[in-house]
């Protein structure tokens, strides 16, 4: 499949269009951004890692029976992903309380949340991605009631599937975001799930493996997201 034009360029990763209308090129970069693209750092590695460890994710939750973008990888930044209408909103389950959620609820930093959150926010780097709801979703056209539950069902899903996968790593699942499109007329998962889209923190020391090592300025970002990795079972290269 050949390879074309740059088709959009955000935060971290590039698409490229191919010579089949039905598929794109995603390409992971190195760039590592926060607060909204209001801090960008290079950070060495990232691209290949992110790559390599969101294909690992997804083959795991296609074998769960969770239909995803992805197609396979190309090299070790690349990956052949599906062509998707995406909808404009970020799903997210909360399994403990950090970020956001502390602030806006006054909640204890760890405390556990059961049964899990699940939150909608527009994707707006402009307006923060400020938090939305299901009314919103329907009134501004972004997504339908029935798009909105089987986002909510699938996304409860990869929760089941993901937890137990990082629990047997001795993590905990903390939070994360989901996006998705439609791909001739079906919601599917799109986008990318790594260390970026998450929280995961150490069973034992509690100790923070993902970009919150960024974002707090903690160091060996890349290192640790190599570290979840090879807990996970992957290997890079």
């Amino acid at each position: 499949m050949e390879k074309r034009d740059e088709l959009y360029r955000g935060k971290a990763k590039s698409v490229f269009k191919t010579d089949d209308s039905d598929y794109l090129v995603l390409e992971f970069r190195d760039d590592t951004s926060a607060f909204d693209g209001k801090r960008i750092e290079q950070l060495d590695r990232k691209g290949r890692v992110n790559n390599q460890f969101n294909a690992f994710i997804m083959v795991k939750l296609a074998e769960a029976g969770v239909e995803t973008h992805f197609e396979k990888m190309l090299s070790p930044t690349e990956c052949l992903v599906k062509c998707m209408n995406m909808i404009p909103l970020e799903c997210v389950v909360r399994n403990r309380a950090a970020g956001s959620l502390c602030r806006r609820l006054g909640i204890d930093e760890g405390a556990e949340l059961a049964p899990a959150t699940f939150e909608l926010f527009l994707k707006n780097d402009e307006l923060g991605d400020p938090m939305v709801n299901e009314s919103h979703a329907e009134t501004f056209d972004w997504a339908s009631s029935e798009q909105i539950e089987e986002m909510r069902s699938i996304t409860y899903r990869v929760n089941d599937v993901l937890k137990k996968l990082f629990d047997a790593g001795n993590m905990i699942l903390v939070d994360y975001k989901l996006e998705f499109g439609i791909f001739h007329g079906r919601i599917v998962l799109g986008d990318e799930f790594s260390p970026d889209g998450c929280r995961l923190w150490d069973k034992d020391t509690m100790e923070k493996l993902d970009k919150d090592r960024f974002r707090q300025g903690l160091g060996n970002v890349i290192e640790s997201y190599e570290a979840v990795g090879q807990r996970l079972g992957m290997e890079f290269v």
